[in-house]
């Protein structure tokens, strides 16, 4: 995939070095990358056995707009089902970016993007 035909927001996304869990070769090269995510509701870690991994997964796509520096980057973010991660997305909302169960990366939800024909309510 070259880009991300319909991003609903921007982060920042930060990178997790190897050493803290992340990946081992570093932030992915791919135009877009693809990955599983979970938004991280408050309390979730002390009540769910084995979170993040246990909890609703979402596919999430990320396409990098800027380098901020070399583990922190600007991207625009996608979903396969963009409507699944509504409900939870919002200006300064987080998620976590898994593969498998390693959480690779932490992204800050700065802003919305409003889709045209998208229910308002």
């Amino acid at each position: 995939m070259e880009k991300i035909e319909k991003p609903v927001a921007e982060a920042v996304v930060h990178w997790r070095a190897g050493d803290d869990g992340g990946r081992r070769s570093g932030p992915p090269t791919a135009p877009v990358y693809m990955a599983t995510a979970v938004f991280v509701q408050d309390g979730d870690r002390e009540v769910q056995p084995g979170w993040p991994a246990s909890a609703d997964q979402l596919s999430i796509l990320l396409q990098k707009t800027e380098e901020l520096d070399e583990c922190r980057w600007r991207c625009l973010v996608g979903f396969l089902v963009p409507g699944m991660a509504r409900p939870n997305l919002r200006a300064g909302a987080e998620l976590l970016v898994l593969e498998g169960p390693r959480v690779v990366a932490s992204a800050q939800v700065e802003d919305v993007i409003e889709q045209e024909g998208a229910m308002r309510g």
